[in-house]
């Protein structure tokens, strides 16, 4: 498969992601915080940045794996695994 081929599903995977994001953004500013969709890897790997009050909080793993990772896997069956980073 040609790189052209691939970059119409690479940037569908991409919406997808980002439409469950911004399911989960409202509840996330709720408590002072965001979150940043950074990438989507070809294998599934999501990589998000946390945003404001998210940053540093205790509960923010808790958060990624079972909030945002299991509603992205559930939704977007592709994605393999999401990790956050930090800084900008």
């Amino acid at each position: 498969m040609s790189s052209a081929e691939h970059e119409p599903e690479a940037s569908s995977l991409s919406q997808r992601v980002t439409g469950v994001l911004e399911l989960m953004r409202p509840s996330i500013k709720e408590d002072g915080g965001d979150i940043e969709l950074v990438s989507v890897s070809d294998e599934g790997l999501v990589t998000v940045r946390f945003l404001g009050a998210c940053i540093g909080c205790p509960s923010s793993s808790h958060t990624l794996h079972q909030g945002i990772e299991r509603l992205l896997k559930e939704r977007v069956p592709e994605v393999t695994g999401v990790k956050a980073i930090e800084g900008s």
